[in-house]
């Protein structure tokens, strides 16, 4: 018989093995209730963890440097949550297999394993809780300067309808150290921007690791200098040296700024692969692995492109959340207006196929039609025109259009299209596309006065209608979709009334073949590179061409000598632009000839043959040295005439045959002949031209835009209250009065007087003058930019209106100003001798004004908004605060100069 192998057992060994399998198998019993108090425990740490970094936070802002043992709390935490999120994710379908009442498993193995890092990281996150007590979270350093705010806070819509997880999933990736590329793409519209905007605006209020966030609008006509200098001017890299650099250059400086920081690079709208190691974004490194960059883009393709680590679909909003963005744009009052419109405005809702940017155009549009009838009119409507288009249009443009069909007239349909000859993202100025509109003729024979209050009246419906975005009160801008909508509508639907040629900011180097351009339009060759236009087209039909921002752009002699129907002509920011022979072919149709920001030095003799101009546009061609006498007064049906800073380079330099002559005496006189003259910038050179002006009740009818460059000229005082006349002076500029001391208060009527039409002034090189104190009576000032003025002690003197006190009345200075420049004032005092609320300052900059200790600020001055003050360090720390409280309030405010 074989041996009997015997193992002696007592007890105690039975005992211990018995409690060694209970242990093991309460992994498996108790995993549900560990990762329950997992969950829980995970949230008091996140909680913990948030307090700390908001202690952080308030301390960094105070300039103090956080503790290294809180920092490594803060990444053991960031740590163990990872970890935990992948537990408690992974848990649920372990839960699934365990049987026996939870008490065993269908895989005891794999549930084992799991129970077990379960339990040890429940440990784990009790540790860091009990750890997570410091007294004492930053340290004191000696402060160079107070920090900027992390991102700059951007405009957006009240609510985030349909996007708020969204928002959490992709703020919870910015947390993930393997993320380091976030695409967001989608379809246009589809709230893509909106989603970026509340993530840059969320680093404002959520506390993070990340030193700076940085917005960039890319957009189709992607360029790498342009992404370089927005980048530049958020990190201080700015100037014109520093804008001159090389592509090459400027990455080298903008990856050494970056590469010891942990940014977030948000870019937004783009069409390609942009190269971010070309731009100068450093993508890894040490110190730098936690950076980010987040864009979004309408082509899941470009998130290949762009290598992105985790990409979203930004997709179009369910039912419910579609009805209630539409619901909030139509609003209550409508809806509730009849017992039908509830029901009928959730189809209307349904028809825009959850897309944001149609709920929200058409929602406005419905706004105020309070009856049934109107909406059952609106679904028909919409239905009807959705199923005749196929691919995008048949999702998009045909909801986007409905907004276009809603217009009241054909004029304002005839506007908007218009716009779209500007390119993407253009910021459109108001008055300059008014313009244009006036001279194609869609406001018929009517006077300039009223021509232009219909003009602004259309530009406020096109905004109501969410059709024009409006940027500042003087500029607009066409969202791309609709842009792409508008372009859609006059290539497909309205092709034979309308013709247009469009293709500004392309990127062409060549103009399209001249072949096609013989039932043209209206053409907007604008913002591209091309160098020549050689050939010689024939354009029958040709109403409107744009050629501006074509640096290098020469035209051949002759080209205009086809287009008969010409009206408006617009060439400017074409820097080495020269008149071809033959626009005197243009005499008996051009109307409006734009070719401001040139570099353009003498107008031809045979403008003279433009017998039916009506807007000539010669700002700032400051090269300008000849304009031949009677060119001006012989343009007799003249209505607009722009020639703001128009060659104060050579102003003193002018030849007699020449209407510059004199200063601009000469100018005036021819100016007096033009009976229909209505808008008038104009530039003159001594008070002597001015006072002529100032004489003549029909000029100062006129005035809109006034600069005077006095270099020449040995007035030491002006009646600053002779503006007061100018009712319609927008822009005030005096250049180089070396002589001039006083911009004299002289009270010369009963009833106080208001520059109330005066929205920006500069002054330069004026380096006797002392004050300027009669800006207290301009009420709506916006911009004001004093640079170099060497005697300059008070910008409003106390002592000067404490001499006419009957004039103050109730008006408060600069409760208007949004922009406040002051450069090189070496003895410069006070802006003001007490706190103002500057409600709507946007930005103050003071350069080289080292005697400036105290700023007209107090802790009222920053309840109702923020706003940037830019100054170096060394004038920051010598600043005098009405209280401790004022300090506080600006500290976060300050950046440095550009």
């Amino acid at each position: 018989m074989g041996n009997i192998f015997q193992i002696p057992c007592d007890g105690a060994f039975f005992n211990r093995c018995l409690d060694c399998f209970l242990g093991e198998a309460a992994y498996i019993s108790n995993l549900q209730d560990n990762l329950d108090a997992l969950d829980t425990e995970l949230g008091n740490l996140i909680a913990k963890k948030n307090d700390v970094m908001r202690r952080v936070v308030d301390a960094e802002r105070q300039q103090m440097r956080r503790l290294d043992r809180v920092q490594r709390w803060v990444s053991r935490v960031d740590a163990v949550k990872t970890g935990a999120d992948e537990l408690i994710r992974d848990g649920s379908q372990e839960i699934d297999k365990l049987c026996v009442g939870g008490y065993c498993s269908k895989n005891c193995r794999s549930s084992y394993k799991l129970g077990k890092q379960v339990a040890k990281k429940l440990r784990d996150v009790e540790t860091l809780i009990a750890e997570g007590v410091f007294e004492a979270v930053a340290t004191k350093v000696v402060p160079k300067r107070a920090p900027e705010p992390v991102a700059d806070e951007r405009p957006t819509e009240r609510t985030v309808v349909g996007l708020q997880s969204q928002l959490e999933q992709v703020w919870r990736c910015l947390a993930e150290e393997s993320a380091g590329i976030i695409g967001l793409y989608g379809m246009g519209g589809v709230g893509k921007t909106t989603l970026l905007t509340h993530i840059n605006n969320k680093f404002l209020e959520s506390p993070t690791n990340f030193d700076c966030v940085i917005w960039v609008v890319v957009s189709k006509d992607l360029r790498l200098e342009k992404i370089q200098e927005d980048i530049g001017k958020k990190i201080g890299l700015v100037g014109d040296s520093w804008k001159s650099r090389s592509v090459e250059e400027k990455a080298l400086d903008i990856f050494r700024s970056l590469r010891e920081k942990r940014i977030v690079l948000l870019l937004d709208d783009i069409w390609e692969r942009v190269d971010l190691t070309k731009v100068g974004v450093p993508l890894s490194g040490p110190k730098n692995t936690t950076s980010k960059v987040v864009f979004t883009t309408r082509f899941i393709g470009v998130c290949g492109s762009m290598e992105a680590d985790r990409k979203f679909l930004v997709a179009c909003l369910s039912e419910k959340d579609a009805w209630e963005l539409f619901r909030e744009k139509v609003g209550e009052e409508t809806l509730k207006s009849d017992h039908d419109i509830a029901e009928l405005a959730q189809i209307v809702a349904n028809e825009c196929g959850g897309l944001p940017l149609a709920l929200i155009t058409i929602g406005r549009a419905m706004a105020y039609r309070k009856k049934a009838e109107q909406w059952r009119r609106a679904i028909e409507e919409l239905r009807r025109s959705a199923s005749k288009f196929a691919c995008l249009g048949k999702e998009v443009y045909p909801l986007l259009k409905f907004s276009y069909d809603s217009l009241q007239n054909d004029t304002i349909r005839s506007c908007f299209l218009y716009c779209c000859l500007y390119p993407e993202d253009y910021g459109i100025l108001k008055w300059d596309l008014i313009d244009c509109w006036i001279g194609e003729g869609f406001f018929g024979e009517s006077d300039r006065s009223g021509a232009e209050n219909q003009g602004y009246d259309i530009l406020d419906t096109l905004v109501r209608a969410c059709l024009l975005e409006e940027l500042e009160d003087d500029e607009v801008k066409m969202h791309d979709v609709i842009r792409d909508m508008a372009l859609w509508i006059t290539g497909e639907i309205e092709k034979e009334k309308q013709n247009f040629l469009v293709c500004a900011g392309a990127g062409l180097k060549e103009a399209p073949p001249v072949k096609g351009w013989k039932n043209v339009r209206r053409s907007s060759l604008m913002q591209n590179q091309i160098e020549t236009l050689s050939e010689v087209p024939t354009c029958p039909h040709l109403l409107t061409l744009f050629l501006d921002f074509n640096k290098e752009l020469k035209i051949a002699d002759g080209f205009f000598q086809f287009m008969p129907s010409l009206k408006v002509l617009k060439m400017s920011n074409c820097s080495y632009l020269k008149l071809p022979v033959g626009m005197s072919e243009l005499g008996s149709s051009l109307e409006l000839l734009d070719i401001s920001d040139t570099s353009i030095r003498e107008l031809p003799e045979e403008l003279k043959k433009l017998v039916n101009l009506k807007c000539l546009n010669l700002r700032w061609t400051s090269q300008l040295r000849k304009i031949p006498r009677q060119l001006i007064s012989n343009s007799s049906r003249l209505r607009v005439l722009r020639m703001f800073a128009t060659g104060y380079f050579y102003l003193h330099e002018a030849s007699e045959d020449s209407v510059l002559f004199c200063g601009g005496e000469v100018l005036v006189q021819e100016l007096l002949g033009l009976k229909y003259l209505e808008v008038l910038e104009l530039t003159l050179g001594s008070y002597h031209a001015l006072q002529i002006l100032l004489s003549s009740n029909k000029l100062k009818s006129c005035i809109r835009s006034l600069y005077l460059q006095l270099a020449g000229d040995a007035t030491s005082i002006i009646d600053a209250t002779a503006f007061a006349d100018l009712n319609h002076l927008n822009e005030l500029w005096i250049d180089e009065g070396f002589e001039l001391e006083e911009l004299k208060i002289v009270q010369k009527r009963r009833e106080p007087f208001v520059f109330r039409s005066l929205h920006r002034v500069t002054i330069h090189s004026c380096q006797k003058l002392k004050d300027v104190t009669f800006l207290v009576f301009a009420p709506n000032l916006k911009s004001l930019d004093l640079d170099r003025c060497d005697a300059m002690e008070e910008i409003i003197s106390v002592g000067k209106i404490a001499e006419t006190p009957e004039m103050m009345g109730h008006i408060s200075p600069f409760e208007n100003l949004q922009m406040l420049h002051l450069s090189y004032l070496p003895i410069l005092k006070s802006i003001y001798w007490k706190p103002l609320p500057f409600t709507h300052l946007k930005e103050m900059v003071v350069r080289g004004c080292d005697q400036l200790e105290k700023l007209p600020l107090d802790s009222n001055s920053a309840k109702e908004r923020k706003f940037v003050i830019r100054g170096y360090t060394h004038w920051w720390n010598r600043l005098q605060w009405e209280d401790e409280a004022t300090q506080i309030a600006f500290r976060s405010c300050i950046q440095p100069p550009y």
